[in-house]
């Protein structure tokens, strides 16, 4: 019984949110990009005003997630620094510099009957975003939304809960001082997962996407239960190929920082594809470098001949979201091999080819079919912020829609404008 009346109330909780949220939606699509900008700009002051209270609630956040043991990448995720605080408020004051899409003419033609149509730029409405651990999705996914004329419903999870509350006042301040509807943005304030169920729902018509971004137990949950579309990927196997004639020295470096500077998040390398055709040249200063940068390296049986010493690789290390410092090495023959093995095993999230061999490259790019393709550039640059669009909401992998990172133009749809002189159709 007491279930059922959780239950019912959360349901309630939830039905509230989503109608005030279609109710803001509807302001918001008109707003002017002058008032966007400066409740933004609001909201950014306000995050660097309140930054010593934004730590403290992420510091209690830190010691409930220690005390339940979770993994050190996982902790990387939740904390937040003085430095994380400021380059939050940078972040949405880059995306308050971005041009406006809403209203912004896509495209135009003229028909040879005299109609002049327009395809145009409109906000998608409500968006609601479900995420784990990371405090700043919640400034990164509130602004984006805002910018392109969005309402949002903000569900995070329940370790980062007192971090996104406290983001959160930031970015409802700044709506208020702009006379925006302060349920442009809103945050989910129980931590049940009957929340997130409710979210999938729809909530009766009220939410128009929905974007997960967290772990992969997440994302699987969030594609087979969800009721409205769906902008996500379910996790980032990214792959690094060094061609026959990559620069060592180069490769050397991509690698280790694709893999190292941030093992947690899905642009980082788990497999490492090197060409037999150089592997003598190649393939221990690749490994060794790993090695000294603190990567556990596990290798097929070709890779182990050539470095001694390694962990065998298995099949499931092929097909394994490591988020952590291991990585995976095999060799294979040219380009050839490594598209074989790409499309095999890939996520469709993010790929690197390290050559000089610029018909290899053309090839590459060609018939790889993943979101996010980079050539002589480590994998960590699969972000929406370092593509300039200021900050993303997440990666997606699909092909309907929103590709690659979802920044403020992936978070609009468009709409149609005839016009006319009088034209009837015979």
């Amino acid at each position: 019984m007491l279930d059922d009346v959780r239950k019912k109330e959360i349901q309630e909780i939830m039905a509230v949110i989503g109608r005030q949220a279609r109710a803001a939606s509807r302001p918001l699509a008109t707003a002017s990009a002058e008032r966007k900008h400066a409740a933004l700009v609001s909201m950014a002051a306000a995050i660097v005003a309140r930054k010593d209270d934004i730590l403290a609630a992420n510091a209690l956040d830190l010691v409930n997630a220690r005390e339940t043991g979770v993994a050190a990448s996982f902790l990387d995720r939740l904390t937040l620094s003085e430095a994380r605080v400021l380059d939050m408020a940078n972040a949405i004051r880059a995306i308050a510099e971005l041009p406006d899409p809403v209203g912004d003419i896509i495209s135009e033609w003229d028909r040879p009957n005299g109609l002049h149509i327009e395809r145009v730029r409109t906000p998608l409405g409500v968006i609601g975003v479900i995420y784990e651990s990371r405090p700043n999705v919640t400034a990164d996914a509130g602004a984006l939304c805002l910018k392109a004329g969005n309402a949002v419903i903000l569900r995070g999870g329940s370790d980062s809960l007192h971090s996104s509350q406290a983001i959160h006042s930031c970015l409802v301040e700044g709506l208020q001082d702009a006379g925006l509807p302060e349920h442009a943005i809103q945050m989910v304030p129980v931590a049940d997962r009957l929340a997130v169920g409710a979210m999938l729902t729809g909530l009766g018509g009220s939410i128009d996407v929905i974007v997960p971004r967290g772990g992969k137990s997440l994302v699987a949950r969030v594609q087979n239960e969800a009721r409205v579309p769906v902008f996500a990927h379910l996790e980032g196997l990214c792959h690094v190929y060094v061609d026959a004639s990559a620069d060592l020295d180069m490769a050397k470096n991509i690698v280790v920082n694709a893999k190292m500077r941030r093992t947690g998040i899905c642009g980082a390398a788990e497999t490492l594809l090197i060409d037999r055709n150089n592997a003598g040249r190649l393939v221990a200063p690749l490994v060794s470098g790993l090695r000294e940068a603190g990567c556990e390296v596990r290798a097929s049986d070709e890779v182990r001949a050539l470095v001694p010493g390694l962990i065998a690789a298995t099949e499931e290390d092929w097909a394994t979201e490591y988020l952590d410092a291991i990585i995976s090495v095999t060799l294979v023959d040219g380009i050839v091999g490594a598209i074989e093995h790409i499309a095999e095993w890939s996520s469709s999230h993010t790929e690197a080819i390290i050559a000089e061999d610029q018909a290899v490259v053309e090839r590459f790019f060609a018939e790889v079919d993943s979101a996010i393709l980079l050539h002589n550039a480590s994998t960590q640059f699969a972000d929406g912020g370092e593509f300039g669009m200021g900050g993303e909401i997440g990666i997606a992998t699909g092909k309907m829609h929103a590709r690659g990172p979802v920044g403020v133009e992936q978070l609009t749809s468009f709409k149609y404008r005839v016009r006319g002189t009088g034209q009837v159709r015979p």
